[in-house]
């Protein structure tokens, strides 16, 4: 585990611990590549701000994201989601924490405050996150993966926050998102609108 230095925030921070294996990259390689899905996230990455994977535990998802993110020649924070982080608060500190293994110091300049004090204005935070992203420095185009958020698709902030963030994301950072289902429709919807590309578990098939 490590603690989420928000010490600049004062007393207005408490002190979380995230356990770090949730914001680690995977670095043990799939037995079995794929090129043609790998392509097709290569031309999502390239065209649009975000991707989501779908299917049913075992059909190969998470797999294909360690795979791509193994071989997209990017930075990539990573962040597997767990069902306590329906609270926001502790989503966005996990985020945040896997960005910070890439972005030293994001989050602290106007996101971290928002959070700790209002965290009902989303869109708000939504636009100091994609500031952060614009503003930060990183060894490359970033590749946020974001694993199992099925995990949370219930919580009320999900939608507003996503519907409002992947049309707004810088182009050098890409969106990956894994899920047992499609996320709630206003999101996948927006493939329409070629910001998001979605692999149905028929796609992962061989």
């Amino acid at each position: 585990m490590f603690l989420l230095d928000d010490s600049n925030l004062g007393d207005l921070s408490p002190k979380i611990d995230l356990i770090t294996e949730k914001i680690t990259k995977p670095v043990v390689a799939p037995l079995i590549s794929r090129p043609r899905l790998i392509g097709m996230l290569e031309k999502s990455v390239s065209s649009g701000t975000s991707t989501v994977i779908t299917g049913r535990a075992g059909s190969g998802k998470t797999a294909l994201a360690v795979d791509f993110a193994q071989k997209c020649g990017r930075p990539v924070a990573w962040y597997k989601v767990d069902a306590p982080e329906a609270d926001p608060r502790l989503f966005f500190h996990y985020l945040i924490g896997s960005i910070r293994e890439q972005q030293r110091g994001f989050g602290c300049r106007a996101l971290m405050p928002l959070i700790q004090q209002n965290m009902e204005r989303i869109a708000w935070l939504t636009d100091a996150f994609v500031y952060e992203l614009a503003e930060g420095k990183t060894a490359g185009p970033l590749l946020i993966v974001i694993e199992d958020l099925h995990l949370v698709f219930d919580s009320e902030w999900l939608v507003p926050f996503f519907s409002r963030l992947l049309p707004l994301l810088p182009r050098d950072v890409h969106v990956l998102i894994t899920s047992r289902s499609l996320p709630p429709a206003p999101l996948w919807r927006m493939r329409s609108k070629q910001f998001l590309l979605v692999l149905e578990e028929e796609t992962l098939a061989f």
